[in-house]
């Protein structure tokens, strides 16, 4: 009986080591960027410090005024319980260029760093305004062939720069978050942005179909790339970050060390300074009385493509240049926003700006918008109305 017992431990043993053995196989011979997956799992507003980075180099810091009515407004107790339902981390509203409220979470503060996700495509769409004021790119309708001459698919030297703003390229790229095999989750984990973009072929006609593709954006990195013959971060640091005074510099995660920017994403910084992007559009491309972003671009940038239609054959009225627009109780609210519930709201109405950055947010759509975003837009204009009388 006792031979038994012992035959029979050490079998169950011989087994778990046999696991562990082909386990550790299986995952030494994945790709890099599974093998990275499935270490980190899901993506994490902190994930800046699992990848590497470039600064973003903030220059004389303009630091916000506080309102008078600072530290005296009062959120409902049934806002209070969304924020802290979804995991927020920070809410902070902007009235008449001055501080009116702000609240952070979990530990996260003023100069907390976190992660944009997809609000950095927003942060793409101003460089490129830029970089047409500067001359390095000639217009919207500038083919991005002329950038990128390695672009495949039969259809690539129709595209244009305005159709990868506007997510209507038509190219193959695969928007799957849920896929550990997917182009999106290779670019955000992987090691190699440039010959993974390569693989990016045009094939339906461009400029017709909206259809959301991180990888437009990250064509939109590789020609301002090509056009300014800087790095992404460093374009972003000289003719945004500075001119904006920052109060701290941001970072702008990479696919590896000295290596390029995911500017689809993963552009890192805090509430305070999230909110001066709001501002520069908000003020129409001016900040602190000086020109960064051509006004006429601005305009263009939250201007819904409605010549274009989705897949259910919808107009788009809810999307311009890589900048979302909300239709909220008549007001046209445009704003940027992230995955995991990142927002800058812009309110031309009130002369204000709303930032709400957390963990989580609503997997419930109402006309494109996630409902969440309602509850944080209604929560910032309940407290501007405070402010107010």
């Amino acid at each position: 009986m006792k031979k038994s017992k012992k035959t029979n431990k050490s079998k169950t043993l011989r087994t778990i080591i046999i696991i562990i053995v082909a386990l550790t196989a299986t995952y030494t011979f994945l790709p890099n960027y599974l093998q990275k997956g499935i270490i980190y799992l899901n993506p994490n507003i902190d994930d800046y410090k699992i990848f590497d980075n470039r600064e973003v180099k903030k220059g004389e810091p303009i630091p916000w005024p506080l309102a008078e009515n600072y530290g005296q407004l009062q959120l409902p107790s049934t806002t209070s319980d969304s924020l802290e339902k979804y995991q927020s981390v920070a809410f902070l509203v902007i009235q008449r260029d001055s501080l009116v409220y702000e609240s952070y979470w979990n530990g996260y503060t003023e100069t907390s760093l976190s992660n944009s996700f997809s609000m950095a495509k927003s942060i793409v769409s101003l460089l490129i305004g830029c970089a047409i004021e500067d001359g390095y790119i000639k217009s919207l309708d500038e083919k991005a062939i002329n950038y990128l001459p390695w672009l495949k698919g039969p259809y690539s030297e129709d595209l244009t720069i305005r159709h990868l703003l506007t997510m209507s390229s038509a190219s193959n790229w695969d928007e799957s978050y849920s896929s550990p095999f997917s182009i999106t989750t290779r670019a955000y984990y992987g090691r190699s942005l440039r010959s993974t973009i390569k693989e990016v072929e045009i094939v339906k006609h461009p400029g017709i179909v909206w259809n959301y593709r991180s990888g437009d954006t990250q064509l939109l990195e590789r020609i301002l790339n090509k056009a300014t013959e800087m790095p992404l971060a460093e374009y972003a640091s000289l003719k945004l970050w500075q001119p904006l005074g920052a109060e701290e510099s941001a970072l702008w995660s990479l696919d590896k060390r000295k290596g390029t920017e995911k500017a689809y994403c993963c552009f890192n910084s805090n509430a305070r300074d999230f909110a001066r992007i709001g501002s520069l559009v908000l003020n129409e491309g001016e900040f602190a009385n000086q020109r960064i972003v051509p006004e006429e671009y601005i305009e263009k940038m939250i201007t819904p493509a409605k010549y274009l239609t989705n897949e259910d054959a919808e107009m788009v009225d809810y999307y311009g240049l890589h900048w979302w627009i909300m239709n909220y109780q008549g007001q046209q609210i445009p704003y940027a926003r992230g995955i995991l519930g990142q927002y800058i709201y812009v309110v031309p109405q009130h002369d204000a700006v709303i930032v709400r950055l957390g963990h989580k947010r609503s997997g419930s759509y109402q006309d494109h918008h996630p409902k969440d975003a309602f509850t944080w837009l209604k929560a910032g204009l309940e407290l501007i109305n405070q402010n107010n009388n």
